[in-house]
């Protein structure tokens, strides 16, 4: 992400030369669309502003949905933005066709696996990015080489070579188990035959031999059974009162065991933001953040909480230890979301970017929801606690701010205002003239219209006119 940042930011004194004057002042106003997508400028909002405003933009997955929507639209539909530097998130998934793609790099870092080359199937994916339909006739792919040998190669591993064979989703372990709860949920499946039956027609079984594929089966049944999704008997296969709210809830059954055991453990004494938090931060349907170097304030903080966690914790040795770690990191970020800290300081503390930010915020909600919807089952006295959660990780405020962020266009900034102020509640704001709310940071005439529009005094003159 820095090098595609560092980059876009350099070819500005490229771009720049070819820009119209009616361009420039277009993009000058993408550029201060970026900015204002967010009630929170970011550093990086403002390094993308700045590229844009050259002709030049980064794309990555730390971007918000807004940002790369700009971005892609002022490249793609109005040819404002002329050269983009993206990572494989732009080729992978967004339909951004382009004269020339430059492929820079052919191998990849990932955590725990190092510097590694991309797949063959990637590669075509960016190259095949070259050539705009309706304007070009054709289009250019050119791949770096830093020497012949290296040339050579590039010619033999890719340009010439076959894609990799494309596997069968279902082979993924937590997929199959939620396939299969949901086919016996919904009585698709009501015996083992009719379930060998219906994994047999697919893509998954024509690539596996028959013994083990029902080898695998038999493993998910026996961990459904076990732990109380399903219940088999004589052959037949019905799904238990909590096999089917897991199925409803389409979450991984392993994410709904293990929210389960930490609702069971609930104590409201004891239990913290923090220990649920780490909870559905530890599922498989939560993508955790990655420890750094500069990350050893997480385990001194979890000397502290230790015994308020909901779920058993690894000793330092063990060798889930660091993924323990990357799942409490992840949960104070979302502690620090709802205790308000401004997006450019989470940012920098946990090394993301506001899209990033935003994808575990909208994951959380999807999690504590289902949370809520098994503490139903299991221990009704913790629905008001997540209830809350689910709220204040919503609008990434504290508890005082909810009946504020209910307005429309008040987000946690403007109610933070708003508070200042000294207007607590929504009905704090009745009879206050427009003028006077116009008044406080960040909300405006427009805005502060638009408040006494949904409190219903739109049509008090006495209000709405000087403030008279």
């Amino acid at each position: 992400r820095k090098a595609s940042s560092k980059l876009a930011y350099k070819l500005r004194e490229i771009t720049n030369p070819f820009l119209s004057k009616q361009e420039k002042v277009q993009l000058s106003k993408c550029a201060q669309d970026i900015i204002s997508s967010s009630a929170e400028p970011t550093p990086l909002s403002e390094e993308l502003s700045e590229c844009v405003r050259y002709g030049t933009a980064f794309h990555h997955a730390g971007l918000s949905n807004e940002q790369r929507k700009i971005i892609e639209d002022a490249f793609k539909k109005q040819r404002l933005i002329k050269c983009i530097v993206a990572t494989p998130t732009l080729a992978a998934g967004v339909n951004i066709p382009a004269r020339r793609v430059i492929i820079r790099d052919l191998w990849r870092y990932d955590q725990g696996i190092g510097m590694h080359p991309i797949p063959v199937l990637e590669y075509k994916q960016q190259a095949g990015r070259a050539g705009r339909p309706r304007f070009d006739r054709e289009g250019e792919a050119i791949t770096i080489a830093r020497n012949k040998t290296q040339r050579r190669k590039i010619f033999e591993n890719y340009i010439f070579a076959e894609p990799e064979p494309i596997y069968s989703k279902l082979g993924v372990e937590p997929i199959l188990r939620f396939h299969i709860l949901a086919s016996i949920a919904s009585g698709f499946t009501p015996d083992m035959e009719s379930l060998l039956d219906f994994i047999s027609t697919t893509f998954y079984a024509y690539q596996r031999e028959t013994h083990l594929l029902e080898e695998t089966i038999d493993d998910v049944i026996d961990f459904l059974d076990a732990n109380g999704f399903i219940e088999v008997y004589e052959g037949r296969l019905n799904a238990t009162v909590f096999g089917q709210k897991t199925s409803k809830l389409y979450i991984d059954p392993l994410t709904a065991l293990q929210l389960k055991r930490a609702v069971l453990r609930y104590s409201p004494e004891d239990t913290t933001s923090v220990s649920i938090f780490h909870a559905i931060c530890s599922t498989p349907d939560m993508r955790s953040l990655y420890m750094r170097g500069e990350d050893g304030w997480v385990e001194e903080k979890f000397r502290d909480i230790k015994k308020k966690l909901l779920l058993p914790t690894p000793e330092p040795m063990d060798e889930d230890y660091g993924w323990f770690l990357s799942n409490l990191k992840t949960a104070y970020l979302m502690e620090d979301w709802i205790n308000e800290l401004p997006e450019a300081e989470i940012c920098s503390r946990y090394g993301v970017g506001p899209g990033d930010i935003r994808n575990i915020v909208e994951t959380a909600e999807w999690l504590l929801h289902a949370m809520r919807e098994i503490a139903r089952m299991y221990r009704f006295d913790m629905i008001p606690e997540l209830t809350d959660l689910i709220l204040r990780v919503k609008h990434g405020c504290k508890k005082e701010l909810l009946d504020l962020v209910r307005l429309k266009n008040i987000g946690r900034v403007r109610a933070r205002a708003l508070y200042a102020a000294g207007f607590k509640t929504i009905n704090s704001l009745r009879g206050v003239p427009v003028d006077r709310l116009a008044q406080i940071p960040s909300i405006g005439k427009k805005i502060a219209l638009s408040i006494k529009k949904q409190i219903g005094e739109e049509r008090d003159k006495d209000l709405m006119v000087n403030g008279k």
